[in-house]
């Protein structure tokens, strides 16, 4: 799935919402790529966890983001 976030975010921080949603049980990886600093992708288990929980994790972050592909 891919996860669009609203704002311009700078390298780190955006790292630092990859770790975070890496971090969450059953996302498997969860990529960002400075050429697209809107986007980062997330493989995960619909099994263990769902894309409303990683977009809550999002949020948590205080960015507004929507998802695509869920």
């Amino acid at each position: 799935m891919l996860v669009h976030v609203d704002q311009t975010s700078s390298h780190d921080r955006l790292a630092s919402l990859t770790k975070a949603i890496a971090a969450v049980n059953g996302v498997s990886t969860a990529e960002d790529h400075d050429a697209k600093p809107h986007l980062v992708i997330v493989t995960y288990d619909p099994a263990q966890v769902n894309s409303q929980q990683i977009l809550a994790v999002v949020k948590a972050q205080g960015l507004g983001a929507e998802l695509i592909g869920s």
